[in-house]
């Protein structure tokens, strides 16, 4: 039977569309295993955050057990853990320094040219982030652990796909690790996909936000299996009073969007990037500095009878119950407690303090006798002072969403929040992150004689 000669043409073309099949076969693979890769890491980030919550809720236990025993000792631990946290800091680990935000920010904005960017988003500053924040939540300072998980979480995902090729980027995954440290945070993943968007990058690529919203869901998921379904303050029932509450909104966007604009404002002036005298003095006298932050810091506890030691969780909370507390009080020595913790230069965030100073505004005007819904006031407090304090008004208002789960809201908070931003503009005309984050940036990485990075919180 003569055999058959298929034309060379003909092989040619079923040779080309062979070894295509099998590249598209390869690459299909290769993304497979970035994506299963990746999928992993974040399930090490959402443990990572559940387990440094944990070890700052137990920190705190211990101080109150403490302050129990031996009131007049452990205020003491307040001036030494602050001196000694900055000493340790400055020696092992610069930067892991304040709320560790603003070293995400700089690492993603950051031109990466074949080099390694610093230890802005490291396991190595992970893990010093973390112990030294619990730590100095064991010795009373009012710091929050959100911030620290952002750079915590940023870090692991961060280090743990840098060998990947092809697929996200660099950039895409320091975002996606600081909002997945967010999410876990808060158990908020909206918030979390929002607070990349709006405060992490300036502009979002497609490929970004995709990389984003799958490592904060499985992040969130594995967050959620450690914790169970939980909300950050628990689970209150619908407002009876919304008209009240949309009166209240601008009201209580103006004074918290004011206080959190001098608050950040203080803050900037200190350990930002400028040349003022009280910076520069910081800068040359870092520990002393940290040591007279710790001194503030203990006379507030004093005079405000131990309300400003932690996070603030328990005092938010019990306000948002409609306990019986110090509204006014609260705002006034919690704001003083949480400047002093972030000016000291300390690892250490500022979204739980924001939080309870907010709260003690709100529960003020609820008691000025002006017919305000106490929750709701409380509720709007909190999203008015944290977006002046942060700038970032989609992120506090959703935030508060998530976390009181109480839809009808929705409205006044956002109104409140926006209010607040454009209240604190007036006095902050950049974004605190952002104003710190100059501190982080690669140039001062590269010039001779840069600092250390400690003088950005």
């Amino acid at each position: 039977m003569p055999t058959l000669h298929w034309p060379r043409s003909f092989r040619r073309h079923s040779q080309r569309r062979s070894r295509r099949s099998a590249l598209a076969t390869r690459l299909q693979a290769r993304s497979s295993w970035r994506t299963a890769i990746i999928v992993t890491v974040a399930v090490v980030g959402g443990l990572a955050a559940a387990l440094f919550a944990r070890l700052c809720d137990e920190a705190m236990r211990a101080h109150a057990a403490l302050y129990h025993l031996a009131p007049w000792p452990t205020l003491l631990l307040l001036p030494a853990g602050f001196a000694l946290a900055t000493w340790l800091t400055r020696r092992f680990a610069p930067e892991a320094a304040g709320s560790g935000i603003p070293q995400v920010i700089a690492a993603a904005d950051q031109r990466w040219h074949g080099r390694w960017g610093g230890q802005r988003v490291t396991l190595r500053t992970a893990a010093w982030k973390a112990v030294l924040t619990s730590a100095l939540l064991a010795c009373g300072a009012s710091i929050g652990r959100e911030g620290p998980t952002v750079q915590i979480v940023a870090g692991i995902v961060r280090a743990l796909t840098r060998g990947l090729k092809g697929g996200p980027g660099r950039r895409a995954m320091i975002i996606a690790g600081g909002a997945a440290g967010v999410a876990a945070a808060f158990n908020t993943p909206i918030a979390g996909v929002v607070f990349a968007v709006e405060e992490l990058a300036k502009s979002f690529e497609r490929r970004t936000h995709a990389t984003v919203i799958l490592v904060v869901v499985v992040a969130g998921f594995a967050s959620y299996a450690w914790q169970g379904d939980y909300a950050y303050f628990g689970t209150f029932s619908g407002s009876s009073t919304l008209g009240s509450a949309w009166v209240a909104a601008p009201l209580i966007g103006v004074t918290g969007g004011f206080f959190g604009g001098v608050f950040s404002r203080i803050l900037a002036t200190v350990v930002g990037p400028g040349d003022n005298p009280v910076a520069t003095w910081r800068r040359r006298h870092t520990v002393v500095f940290a040591f007279g932050c710790g001194l503030v810091a203990m006379a507030t506890a004093v005079l405000s009878g131990g309300l400003t030691f932690g996070a603030g969780y328990n005092e938010a909370k019990s306000l948002l119950e409609d306990h019986p507390g110090m509204g006014f009080s609260l705002a006034v020595s919690k704001f003083v407690a949480s400047l002093a913790a972030s000016a000291s230069g300390t690892p250490g965030g500022i979204f739980a303090p924001s939080l309870a100073t907010g709260a003690g505004i709100g529960a003020a005007f609820a008691r000025s006798g002006l017919a305000f819904a106490g929750r709701d006031c409380v509720v709007l407090g909190m999203t008015s002072y944290l977006s002046g304090v942060v700038q970032a008004p989609l992120t506090s208002a959703v935030i508060l969403m998530e976390m009181t789960r109480d839809p009808s809201l929705v409205g006044p908070l956002m109104l409140a929040a926006l209010v607040a931003r454009w209240s604190s503009r007036l006095i902050m005309p950049e974004p605190i992150y952002h104003v710190l984050a100059a501190s982080w940036r690669p140039h001062r990485d590269e010039q001779p004689g840069a600092t250390d990075g400690t003088d950005a919180t």
